[in-house]
């Protein structure tokens, strides 16, 4: 969380959180092929290895604000997991807590395709990307204690 991140409410902003999601999806799926420098690997190679001309689109976000999430000057924990795999599409699933507290703050999914960026068609996803998001399926993952920090991916 960045101070920046407040609204005139003092907590962090919706616009804002929607990007968070963003920026953990991109630390744990890496970032699409081509933007930026390279960085470290991210836990599961997903959007920095997708063949050249190729999009990872958000299809779709659905966001529920469980409790207000107040600025702190400790980044805000983040679980990842993968919901349903289907054939052209799969589920990104968020659980965004306080970092101190622990309480949960929002829950949200983002739907994913890949698409052909020179046609504009989803393409199906291939085995080899379904066997990269299989082991990080999950209904939800177990709440972090506070020995025991979130993983970015669970």
């Amino acid at each position: 969380m960045r101070w920046g991140d407040m609204d005139a409410y003092g907590h962090i902003n919706n616009v804002q959180l929607v990007r968070i999601l963003e920026e953990a999806r991109i630390a744990a799926f890496g970032p699409p092929r081509g933007p930026g420098l390279p960085g470290v690997e991210p836990p599961v190679s997903l959007f920095n290895v997708v063949p050249e001309g190729t999009l990872a689109l958000i299809v779709e976000h659905k966001i529920r604000y469980v409790r207000t999430l107040e600025y702190r000057n400790v980044p805000a924990l983040v679980q990842l997991w993968v919901g349903a795999v289907k054939g052209a599409s799969f589920d990104i699933h968020y659980l965004v807590q306080d970092p101190v507290t622990r309480e949960d703050c929002v829950r949200a999914t983002s739907h994913l395709a890949f698409v052909d960026e020179a046609t504009g068609r989803v393409l199906r996803l291939t085995p080899e990307q379904k066997d990269r998001l299989a082991p990080y399926m999950a209904v939800r993952p177990a709440p972090a204690t506070a020995t025991e920090p979130a993983h970015p991916v669970r």
